[in-house]
């Protein structure tokens, strides 16, 4: 957790969540809620829209050409199934995926039967991919990918030495809040810069006053200080490694809570 005056340490009864609602019964928000007694939103802060194909064209890219693609997102799958859809191309059986995640690669079987491929999965992060990545240098690769996105993947290709291709399938922009112009959270989460920046092209006079603001990752914090928000809750923390643990022990010494 960040340094907090203690003026801003005041009780939390509700929370906005700037992302989809879980759709898991036992999704630790829920939880949250439950056991603090709390009112908990959810609504994306960020949406995507395909590129279409007109504009892929012009990045002059042969899928094709490659002989492994990169996919860190079940919107990465979409949009670039989507574009070889209307390019009329068949991914050739000799393809290779590397996936971030399990859930990123079952996924994959919407587009693919996933049994004859060759398919590489990450535990989790791209860390854990990058491990992968290491041992198949002889890879073309291709990293179909929003038109904003983390450095990690790109830069640990462009650094190594590796030959990959990246390509742009989707714009990543501000979603319409205008409906939330006369609510009040007492928390805002936040989890990408994008978010940061749809808070400002919807409220152009946000301010922020009691509002506490939590965020995950180095790059959403980063992103709230540069534009003068105060940063109350940040994780992961050492000892509260996802969103709802760094919430819950904040919540528990603003509400009093041994």
């Amino acid at each position: 957790m960040s340094e907090i005056a203690t003026d801003r340490m005041r009780k939390v009864k509700s929370i906005l969540v700037t992302q989809e609602a879980p759709a898991d019964a036992n999704s630790p928000y829920l939880k949250l809620a439950e056991k603090y007694n709390l009112k908990i939103d959810f609504r994306p802060f960020i949406q995507v829209e395909p590129v279409p194909v007109k504009e892929f064209r012009k990045q002059k890219i042969d899928i094709l050409n490659h002989t492994a693609i990169i996919f860190t997102s079940r919107n990465a799958v979409d949009h670039f199934f989507h574009i070889c859809q209307e390019l009329k191309l068949e991914m050739p059986p000799e393809m290779k995926y590397f996936c971030i995640s399990e859930q990123t690669s079952n996924y994959l079987q919407k587009y693919i039967v996933i049994r004859k491929r060759k398919i590489f999965t990450g535990l989790k992060t791209a860390q854990d991919l990058l491990e992968i990545l290491k041992k198949h240098k002889n890879e073309k690769y291709l990293f179909p990918c929003s038109d904003i996105r983390k450095n990690d993947i790109p830069d640990f290709l462009r650094e190594g030495g590796y030959n990959y291709t990246e390509a742009i399938i989707y714009h990543t922009v501000a979603a319409n809040l205008s409906d939330l112009k006369e609510v009040f959270y007492d928390i805002l989460a936040f989890f990408s810069p994008s978010g940061i920046n749809s808070l400002f092209v919807n409220f152009p006079e946000f301010k922020q006053n009691n509002t506490r603001i939590a965020v995950f990752g180095p790059t959403t914090a980063k992103a709230v200080r540069d534009a003068g928000l105060i940063l109350d809750i940040e994780a992961p923390l050492p000892n509260a490694p996802s969103m709802t643990g760094a919430l819950e022990l904040y919540i528990k010494k603003a509400n009093g809570i041994k």
